[in-house]
Order: C-alpha cells, then sequence, then structure tokens
C-alpha cells in the first residue's frame, strides 16, 4: 500500500473548498493572530506582575491572561497546524502521526483553558462590581490574597467539569505496522461517549455551563457598573484623581467584557443550533470553524485593549520598554516621574512642599528618617457630590452651636491716636 493514499475516514471526501476556507481560516488567520496573542499576553503577564502593579484586579488578570496562552496554544495545536496539510501537502507527518496522539490530552486541556478564561472574566466582573457598587466592602473582599484563591478555585471547578473530556476520543492505527506505512487517527469512543452522553453532557450542560450562566451574570453585572459609571462621569469634575483612576479601570474591564460577548456570540449560536437543530447543524461547518477563530481572538486581544484604555498599565509598559526614547524627551515626561498615587507619595510631597515654604527640615534630616510603607488607596466611592448651592443652604440653615463662644463686637473707628487693632 503506497503511504501517500493512506488517509482517515474523516478525510475522505472532502469539498475543496472546504478545504480552502479551513485553510484561510485556521492555517493563516488562526495561526497569525495566535502568534500575536502569545506575545501580547507574555508582555501583559510582565506588566501586570511588576510590584507597582500589584491589586486583587491585576492578579486576577494575570490568571485570565495564563488561560488565554494555553487556549491559544492548543488552538493552534488542533486547528491551525492541522488545517495546512489538506490544502498544501505540508506537514502530513504532523497531521498524521503527531496530532492524533497529543489530541485525547489537548482538546480536554483546551476546553478547561476556556472554562478558566469564561469564569475568570466572570469573577473579574464581580470584583469591580464590588468595588464600584459597594467600595465599603470592597476592601475586605477584594485583595490579592482572595484573588489567587479564586484563581485556584477556577481552575478546580474547570478540571472538575471537564474531566469527562478525557475518556471522549481514541486513537486508531490505519495501514501496515509490517512495513512501516502507519498513519493515526482519531475518533469518539462509542462505548463512553453514548446518545444520552451527548445529549446531557454536551449538549445541555456544555450550553448552560458555559454560555446561559456566564452570560447572564456578566450583563447583569455590567448593568450596574454602567450605570454607576454614567452616574461619576456626571460628576467627574469633581471626582479625585483616585476615583478617576477607578473609573477608569471600570471603562477598561467594560471594553474587556463587550469583546468577549462579540467574540462568543457566533459560539453560543452553534451550539445552540446543535442542541435544538440537531442533524441540520452539519451543514453548518463554516461557522463552527469562524467560532474556533472569534474564540482566539477574543484571547489574544486584551492586551490591545490594556494599552488602550488602561493609564497606568500604558505607564509602566512605556518605562520598561521604552524607557531610554522616552528619557531623550527629558525628564519631567518619563513615567519614572510621574506621580504615584499612594499615601506616602502624597505625603512626602506634603512635606517637600512644606520644608521649602518654611525652611525648617533640611534634606539630610529627611533622608535619616524612615520611608513610611506604602498602602494601596481605598476603592473610591461613586455617588455624586452635593451641589455648592445645597452647602451653602444647609451651613446658613443650620444653628449656632450653644457652647460655641459669642462673635467679640467690631471695634470703633480709629481716632489717629491709639494703634489700631
Amino acid at each position: 500500500m503506497n503511504s501517500t493514499a493512506l488517509e482517515c475516514g474523516t478525510d475522505a471526501g472532502v469539498p475543496a473548498a472546504d478545504k480552502v476556507f479551513r485553510f484561510v481560516v485556521h492555517g493563516v488567520l488562526l495561526n497569525a493572530i495566535g502568534a500575536a496573542g502569545l506575545l501580547g499576553n507574555a508582555l501583559a503577564v510582565l506588566v501586570l506582575s511588576r510590584p507597582q502593579m500589584r491589586s486583587s484586579v491585576n492578579c486576577l488578570l494575570v490568571g485570565l491572561a495564563a488561560c488565554d496562552t494555553a487556549l491559544i496554544l492548543t488552538s493552534v495545536l488542533l486547528f491551525g497546524l492541522t488545517a495546512i496539510y489538506p490544502y498544501t501537502g505540508a506537514l502530513r507527518y504532523y497531521y498524521y502521526n503527531v496530532c492524533p496522539l497529543i489530541t485525547p490530552y489537548v482538546y480536554p486541556l483546551a476546553n478547561v483553558a476556556q472554562t478558566m478564561s469564561v469564569y475568570l472574566t466572570l469573577i473579574v466582573t464581580v470584583e469591580r462590581w464590588v468595588a464600584v457598587c459597594h467600595p465599603f466592602r470592597a476592601k475586605a473582599l477584594c485583595t490579592s490574597s482572595r484573588a489567587r484563591w479564586y484563581v485556584f478555585g477556577t481552575a478546580a471547578f474547570a478540571f472538575a467539569y471537564n474531566a469527562p473530556k478525557f475518556f471522549e476520543a481514541e486513537v486508531i492505527t490505519v495501514g501496515e505496522p509490517a512495513t512501516g506505512e502507519i498513519i493515526y487517527c482519531v475518533q469518539a469512543d462509542l462505548d463512553f461517549r453514548t446518545d444520552r452522553y451527548v445529549i446531557v453532557y454536551i449538549h445541555w450542560m456544555y450550553l448552560v455551563v458555559m454560555y446561559i450562566v456566564p452570560f447572564s451574570a456578566l450583563a447583569a453585572l455590567n448593568a450596574c457598573i454602567v450605570r454607576q459609571v454614567r452616574r461619576a462621569q456626571a460628576e467627574r469634575a469633581r471626582l479625585s484623581r483616585v476615583q478617576r483612576r477607578e473609573l477608569g479601570l471600570a471603562t477598561m474591564l467594560l471594553v474587556v467584557v463587550l469583546v468577549f460577548f462579540l467574540c462568543n456570540i457566533l459560539p453560543l449560536v452553534t451550539n445552540a443550533s446543535e442542541v435544538f437543530l440537531g442533524d441540520v447543524f452539519d451543514n453548518l461547518d463554516p461557522l463552527v470553524k469562524t467560532s474556533n477563530l472569534l474564540v482566539t481572538i477574543n484571547s489574544s486581544v486584551n492586551f490591545v485593549i490594556y494599552v488602550i484604555f488602561g493609564e497606568k498599565f500604558k505607564r509602566v509598559f512605556l518605562k520598561l520598554f521604552c524607557a531610554s526614547r522616552i528619557r531623550m524627551r527629558g525628564a519631567r515626561d518619563s513615567p519614572e516621574n510621574t506621580r504615584d498615587d499612594s499615601i506616602a507619595s502624597c505625603g512626602e510631597r506634603m512635606s517637600l512642599r512644606m520644608s521649602a515654604r518654611n525652611g525648617t527640615l533640611r534634606r539630610s534630616e529627611r533622608a535619616g528618617r524612615p520611608r513610611p510603607r506604602r498602602t494601596s488607596p481605598a476603592p473610591a466611592v461613586y455617588y455624586p457630590a452635593p451641589l455648592r448651592s445645597e452647602l451653602l443652604t444647609e451651613l446658613t440653615d443650620a444653628p449656632a452651636s450653644p457652647s460655641s463662644p459669642p462673635s467679640p463686637p467690631s471695634p470703633g473707628p480709629w481716632n489717629g491716636h491709639t494703634r489700631p487693632p
């Protein structure tokens, strides 16, 4: 038997148009976007892991970037590289001898990474909802240690939910082992993948766990966040610098969730069609390939969102990778001299201004004192500030305190002989 004639049953009779579409969508676009996404996620983890970026939400974003990286890698291995051989004839050894052997393990890991990505996005939204809508509880709930436990808990849930997928597929050998002309093919394990299993676990549970529950929660929570952000935007002139930073962070994460919705709408439609339409869905294979591409885009685009909408992320990124170019523009515009939002830096600037005005504190004395420990500011409250007229009305209408001393009588006119008061 000629080795070039060996092929799996799923490859027989595939139309040429389907091979071209698969090559363009998976072989070109998915691989290119996935490569850019791997670089972007690596840079995001590097920036978010810096000490000045340490916070609960950034800890969650590091976990999200790690899950997106794993999802991109598995997508390239399962869909990107395998789309090259049917159209070009290249990478035949990987197509028939490597990919089938790793698929029973890589495919479940891809589902674990996707589950973690969906629910970490939900947890990030819950964290922002607490910080924006319930800021007084955020100090206890939104901490870095709790964020790490949230990531570990999400990983445990993702592995537990996707554990049956490790038993769904089996590898068979096609060819003549005696002459060394063999290939490997992947097929469903029909003893494990029964009709009841497909209907209950693959169709309905996947639809509920991966789409209905997270999508509904994301929609409700982000509606509350948007309403509070609009109220804060109306009072933006009265917000402090820390409040404006929290507002910008909430806006950035709203964009992350919006992109998540846009990239997962088509996968939701295809899975719902598979549940309710059954055999009709077999004619919509291009939608499945496009859905895989959109999921890869969603895992690759977060770094761009951080750079565009995250002011502090952008400053730290420029400080890490563009410091030499920024120094040429002058020390004033350098991110190294950017004012910090911490309480310690505000106190230090106040002491410098006082020393410059009073001249009582020397630089040597300041250098000998221990620097105060930096603490991150508490989440800001986004309630509209009272109007100035209301404040004046309250002050004028308030009764005078009985314990307050009477005001001294106004002095009479100066006669020109005594010393004026």
